[in-house]
């Protein structure tokens, strides 16, 4: 579709005094390039940035005491460890605003460098020769096999690689982490065998579901099995070398009063786990 003149004219304009071609035309359509797909990325961060700023100046205008901007994956809400430092920070800050981002690691890697993000947690370390961030892990677990109670491999005592080799898989992965199955694969094959992944899952409780379902197999955390019903079998298995990790991570500048000591009721709970 044809954007209107006006808006044609800025688009150009924005064109000319950028040097770069963000749209590709013809005599109907009009395409992004990938450039202006990064680019865009970057001015809708920009503009969410802005918003966050407006909303801090007038909380600090009615004079409350600021907030937190934490960026968080799925695994930091299943494990506890964001519930309990949340719950910790309003018993300490009843009137403190706390804004969510559930996003992957790379995008959260990208906010703290903007300074859209104030803390993280995160799956994977930031750089190690990274001047701007820091980041520690906060636990390490060892990953379990979730599969359906009437396979064939749930009455064996002891499963061994060649077991699992071929069989059907369900790997916990999105769009957003292409990477992460590629991990996954790779922990499998390091371990001595080779899944043939039959179906994604973006969270594990789906892939606990899609387990339970009969459907294949997966691997689950260990406090995600907790309360699971007769449908699904979980065992250990000690000769495989996977885990999965969770990570804090700020930018070495706190912009907010409020960084300080919410990472320290994180990473105190580092301990406690």
């Amino acid at each position: 579709m044809e954007p209107s003149p006006p808006l044609s004219r800025q688009i150009a304009q924005l064109e000319k005094n950028l040097g770069l071609t963000l749209c590709e035309r013809s005599q109907q359509h009009i395409r992004l390039t990938s450039d202006d797909r990064v680019f865009l990325l970057e001015a809708r961060a920009l503009l969410r940035h802005a918003d966050r700023l407006e909303n801090l100046g007038r909380r600090l205008g009615r004079g409350e005491e600021g907030g937190l901007c934490i960026g968080y994956v799925t695994d930091a809400m299943h494990t506890g460890v964001l519930p309990t430092a949340l719950r910790a920070l309003r018993e300490e800050r009843p009137g403190i605003h706390v804004a969510l981002y559930d996003q992957e690691s790379a995008e959260q890697f990208g906010g703290l460098r903007r300074r859209s993000l104030d803390i993280e947690l995160v799956r994977t370390p930031s750089p190690e020769d990274d001047p701007d961030l820091k980041a520690v892990p906060l636990l390490q677990e060892t990953l379990l096999l979730a599969l359906p109670a009437d396979h064939l491999l749930a009455g064996q005592v002891e499963l061994m690689p060649d077991s699992l080799n071929g069989q059907p898989w369900i790997a916990v992965s999105d769009s957003q982490a292409p990477a992460r199955r590629d991990t996954f694969v790779a922990s499998c094959v390091a371990s001595g065998f080779t899944p043939d992944i039959r179906l994604g899952a973006a969270d594990p409780l789906i892939a606990l579901g899609l387990a339970a379902s009969g459907l294949s197999l997966a691997f689950v955390r260990r406090n995600m099995v907790r309360g699971t019903n007769d449908d699904i079998v979980v065992c250990e298995l000690p000769w495989y070398t996977g885990s999965a990790h969770l990570r804090a991570a700020w930018h070495r500048g706190d912009l907010r009063p409020m960084v300080a000591p919410f990472r320290e009721t994180v990473l105190a709970e580092r301990a406690a786990i």
